[in-house]
């Protein structure tokens, strides 16, 4: 994952605990691609002061993850929706290749609806 990726990322889960400003200044340099130059034109501050705000807040941003681990988690978490979404394709397809249970069929369908269900609702 790039490094704007990853500070995006971080700015989504622990945005709320930086300040105004710095929250200001992050999220227009990531999300809205400004220079440092244009953000301080629209804050009447130095290239520089811009700089250093967002220095301040990424280093903030990577240490709460490093306490808190909730992007980390985040991750975990996605990567096993999907590997149940996996999981029952394989087992509903060896069941319909082998002619095993309709139950089975079904439950399977029940469980990838429930993974997808999950995934959609928390990570799109």
């Amino acid at each position: 994952m790039s490094k704007n990726l990853d500070i995006t990322l971080l700015l989504d889960f622990y945005g709320d605990m930086l300040t105004e400003k710095q929250r200001s200044f992050i999220s227009s340099y990531y999300n809205e691609d400004l220079s440092l130059s244009e953000i301080a034109a629209n804050e009447g501050i130095t290239r520089q002061g811009v700089r250093d705000a967002i220095k301040r807040a990424e280093t903030q941003l990577i240490e709460m993850e490093n306490r808190m681990g909730l992007v980390a988690r985040f991750d975990n978490m996605k990567s096993g929706l999907n590997d149940i979404i996996e999981y029952s394709d394989e087992i509903a397809e060896y069941n319909r290749c082998h002619s095993l249970s309709k139950e089975i069929n079904e439950c399977t369908a029940k469980i990838k609806a429930a993974a997808q269900m999950l995934l959609a609702e928390n990570y799109d």
